[in-house]
C-alpha cells in the first residue's frame, strides 16, 4: 500500500492507518468504516485493523478507545468470507492484549468465536478463534461458557489441523479448562488427551501443557481406555515431563493402577508407559527410587500374555540401571523370565530372551541366577526358533554366560555349538553379530573346536569372510583365530578359502583391522609351513617338528622333515665365500628329486646343502632339543636362523646384561655367531 498519512488532530494515537481505497485514512475514521453496507470496504477496513493492531499494545488500546470491539464482533458472523476472516483475524490479535480481554468478557462473543472452529471455516479462522478463545480461557467464567457453549469438540478436531499455531492454541485452550473445571457431557477427556499428545510431538513448543494434562487424568484412572495409556507414554517418557508428573504423584498413582485387576490391555499399556520411561537415564533413576522392579516382577506371573510381553520389554529397559539388575535378581526376578521362555508365544520369548541378555551382561552374579534357573538349555533350543529377535538373543545371552567355564561346559553339553551351525548362514545381521560373537566364546574348548568342524560349520563361518558388515567381520574374524588353535580346525578353514579371503581382507584399506590381522597370525601359527611361504619367517617360539616343509616362495621344490635326520654337520661343511659358485647343491637337489620321483625331499636326504637348506635344518634340531631360533628368508636362496644371547659379565647390581641376537653361520664357518646388524652379518644375509 502506499506512504503513510501524517498523524490528525482527532486520535491521540501516534501511528496511522495506510491508505485505503475510499476516504478514511485515520484509526477513527477505519473503525467508522466497519459499519459500512460495503463488503468491500469492511474487508479492507477488519484488514487494516488487524495490521494496525499487530504493531503493539498501544495501538489495541487505541482501536478500543474508539470502539472497534463490538462491531468486530458483530462482523465476524458476516456471511462474506473475507469480511468474517478478516474480522476474526482482527478480534483475535487484539484479544492478546489484557484490556482488550476484560473488554471482551463483558461482550456476549464467545458462541460466535465456537462457532468459528467449525471445519467448513478456512486455516486462519482457526488460528485467530482459537487465538482469541486461549487468551480468554484463562479466566474462570469463560471457561464455563466455552464448556456450556460446547466448545471442547472442535477444539479437540483441531488437534488434527495441520496448521502448528492451530494446535498450539487449541491445546492451551484445552489445558486452561481442565485445569480447574471437570470435563462436561459429551466430552470425553481421555479422546482429548490421545489428540493433544498426537500432536504435541510435532510442536517446536514445550510440552509442559500436555503434559499436565496427562496428570490431571492420572488423578482418576478408573475410566483410562488403553488408547489414552499409550498417550501417557508419549508424554511421560520425556524426562524434563517425566519429573514434571513425578513431583505431583502421577508416577505413584500409575503404581498402583498398574497393579489393580484391570483390563488386561489397559493394564498392558500401563506397563508400557514404564517402559517408555525407563528409555531415559534420569528416568530409570527415579522409577528405582519407587521400587518399579518388585511391582514389574510380581507381574511377571500374571496369566495375561501381553502385560508379561510388556513386563518383559520394562525389566529389558530398566536393566540398563546396575542396581535394578541387582534388585531384579534378589526379587526373584530372573527366574521368572526363564520360565517365561517355555511359553508358546514367539513374541513373548523374544521379549524374555531380550531382557535375559540385558539382565547378564556385565553381572556375573545374574549370569549364574539364569544358569541355576537352567536357563543356558532352554536358551539352547531357542537357537532353533524361527523369530531372527529370538535366535540373536539367546546366542547373545549364552555368548555372555559362557564367559564362565563351568557354565560354558554345561552350554556345550546341551548341544550349542551344533544349534549354532545354521544362524551361521542366516541373512539376518543382528543374528550373524551375536551368533559368531557367542561362538568365539564357546570354541576356546577343544572340543568345542572339534564339534563345530564335524557339524559342518567350519564353511559357513569361513564364508561371513565375504561380509562387509565391520561387526559381523569383526566377529568372524575373532571366531576364526580362536578356532585356528586346532591345527586339523585350521587346516580345514584353509581347503574353504580362509587365508586367500584374510590375505585379501588384510590388503583393503577398509575392511583390514586388528582383527582380520589376529585372525591370519593365527591361521598361519597353526600351519608353519604355510606361514614360512608367505611371510618368510618363523619366530622362535614357532616350533617345527617332523612334517614340516619348505616350499620356497614360489613353490620350486620343497624341503620336508619327515625321515629321522641322522646328522654329522654335513650338507657339504664348510663352504668357503669365494668359492661358493662351484659349490654343487642344486645338481643335487636334482638327483635327490629324480630318485625320489618328487618335489618333496626329506631334509635328511640332503648332503650338499645351501644357506636355506642349513637353515631349515638347524631350526629343526634346536627345536627339538627344546632351545629356541628364528628362521628367516631371504633373497636368492639366502635363509639364517637368529638366537638371542646373553653377553659379557653380569653387571655390578648383579643383573644381567641385555641380550644380543646373533647370527648363526652354517656355511662358511659352521658354529660362529654373528652379530646382528654387523657387516659380517649383513654380508651373509646378502650376496
Amino acid at each position: 500500500m502506499g506512504k503513510k498519512v501524517k498523524k490528525e488532530s482527532e486520535t491521540p494515537c501516534k501511528e496511522t492507518f495506510e491508505p485505503l481505497p475510499v476516504e478514511g485514512k485515520t484509526p477513527a475514521t477505519v473503525v467508522l468504516l466497519l459499519s459500512s453496507p460495503e463488503e468491500d470496504i469492511l474487508v479492507k477496513a477488519c484488514e487494516a485493523i488487524h495490521a494496525f493492531a499487530e504493531k503493539g499494545d498501544e495501538n489495541k488500546v487505541s482501536v478500543l478507545g474508539l470502539g472497534a470491539l463490538a462491531p468486530l464482533c458483530h462482523l465476524i458472523n458476516h456471511n462474506n468470507k473475507l469480511v468474517r476472516r478478516n474480522a476474526v483475524m482482527a478480534l483475535g490479535i487484539m484479544a492478546t492484549n489484557s484490556d482488550v480481554k476484560n473488554a471482551l468478557k463483558k461482550l456476549d462473543v464467545i458462541p460466535s468465536i465456537i462457532d468459528k472452529l467449525s471445519l467448513e471455516e478456512d486455516v486462519v479462522v482457526h488460528e485467530f478463534a482459537t487465538l482469541c478463545l486461549a487468551s480468554l480461557s484463562v479466566d474462570f467464567i469463560c471457561k464455563v461458557q466455552i464448556f456450556d457453549n460446547k466448545g471442547l469438540p472442535p477444539l479437540i478436531q483441531l488437534l488434527s489441523s495441520p496448521d502448528p499455531d492451530v494446535q498450539k492454541n487449541s491445546i492451551e485452550i484445552i489445558f486452561n479448562l481442565v485445569q480447574v473445571t471437570q470435563p462436561r457431557e459429551g466430552y470425553n477427556a481421555i479422546n482429548t488427551v490421545v489428540l493433544i499428545k498426537m500432536r504435541s510431538k510435532n510442536l517446536s513448543v514445550s510440552s509442559t501443557s500436555s503434559c499436565y494434562l496427562c496428570f490431571y487424568f492420572l488423578q482418576d484412572l478408573s475410566d483410562l481406555n488403553a488408547e489414552a495409556l499409550q498417550v501417557v507414554a508419549n508424554c511421560l517418557s520425556d524426562s524434563e515431563s517425566f519429573q514434571l508428573i513425578h513431583k505431583g504423584g502421577g508416577l505413584t498413582r500409575l503404581m498402583e493402577f498398574i497393579l489393580t485387576p484391570n483390563v488386561s490391555e489397559i493394564q498392558s499399556n500401563a506397563v508400557k508407559c514404564i517402559a517408555k520411561v525407563a528409555q531415559s537415564s534420569e528416568n530409570r533413576k527415579l522409577l528405582h527410587e519407587e521400587n518399579v522392579e518388585k511391582v514389574l516382577v510380581e507381574l511377571l506371573s500374571v496369566a495375561d500374555v501381553s502385560v508379561k510381553t510388556a513386563t518383559c520389554q520394562a525389566v529389558d529397559a530398566m536393566s540398563f540401571h546396575l542396581a535394578s539388575k541387582d534388585s531384579f535378581r534378589d526379587l526373584g526376578g530372573i527366574p521368572a523370565v526363564v520360565q517365561l521362555l517355555n511359553d508358546e508365544s514367539l513374541v513373548l520369548k523374544e521379549a524374555a530372551t531380550q531382557a535375559l541378555s540385558n539382565l547378564t551382561h556385565s553381572n556375573q552374579l545374574n549370569t549364574f541366577a539364569v544358569y541355576e534357573a537352567g536357563g543356558h538349555e532352554i536358551l539352547v533350543q531357542q537357537l532353533y526358533g524361527s523369530c531372527p529377535r529370538t535366535v540373536a538373543n539367546s546366542a547373545a545371552t549364552l555368548g555372555i554366560m559362557a564367559g564362565q567355564e563351568v557354565i560354558r561346559c554345561s552350554i556345550l553339553s546341551h548341544g550349542a555349538v551344533q544349534a549354532l551351525v545354521e544362524p551361521l548362514k542366516s541373512t539376518n545381521t543382528q543374528v550373524l553379530v551375536n551368533t559368531t560373537q557367542c561362538l568365539a566364546v564357546l570354541a576356546c574348548d577343544a572340543e568345542a573346536r572339534a564339534e563345530l568342524q564335524s557339524a559342518g560349520g567350519l564353511q559357513p563361518l569361513v564364508n561371513l569372510l565375504h561380509s562387509y558388515h565391520k561387526e559381523v567381520l569383526h566377529n568372524v574374524c575373532l571366531a576364526i583365530s580362536v578356532c585356528a588353535s586346532n591345527e586339523p580346525t585350521a587346516v580345514e578353514m584353509c581347503k574353504f578359502g580362509a587365508l586367500e579371503m584374510l590375505q585379501e581382507i588384510n590388503q583393503s584399506v577398509n575392511r583390514r583391522s586388528s582383527f582380520s590381522e589376529l585372525a591370519l597370525i593365527s591361521l598361519l601359527n597353526s600351519n608353519l609351513s604355510v606361514k614360512y611361504s608367505l611371510t618368510s619367517h618363523l619366530a622362535s617360539s614357532d616350533i617345527i617338528s617332523d612334517g614340516f616343509y619348505d616350499a620356497g616362495k614360489v613353490c620350486v621344490c620343497v624341503y620336508a622333515t619327515e625321515s629321522f635326520v641322522k646328522q654329522k654337520e654335513t650338507m657339504g661343511g664348510a663352504v668357503e665365500m669365494e668359492k661358493l659358485h662351484e659349490f654343487p647343491w642344486v645338481l643335487h637337489l636334482s638327483e635327490l628329486k629324480f630318485q625320489l620321483q618328487s618335489n618333496v625331499v626329506p631334509i635328511g636326504l640332503i648332503r650338499r646343502g645351501i644357506y636355506c637348506h642349513r637353515a631349515l635344518l638347524f631350526k629343526c634340531l634346536v627345536d627339538s632339543i627344546g632351545m629356541s631360533c628364528t628362521l628367516v628368508r631371504g633373497e636368492y636362496n639366502r635363509a639364517w636362523n637368529e638366537v638371542l644371547l646373553l653377553s659379557g659379565n653380569p653387571s655390578s647390581n648383579g643383573r644381567s646384561s641385555q641380550p644380543c641376537c646373533y647370527i648363526v653361520d652354517l656355511m662358511h664357518q659352521p658354529g660362529s655367531l654373528l652379530k646382528a646388524n654387523t657387516s659380517a652379518a649383513v654380508q651373509y644375509q646378502t650376496i
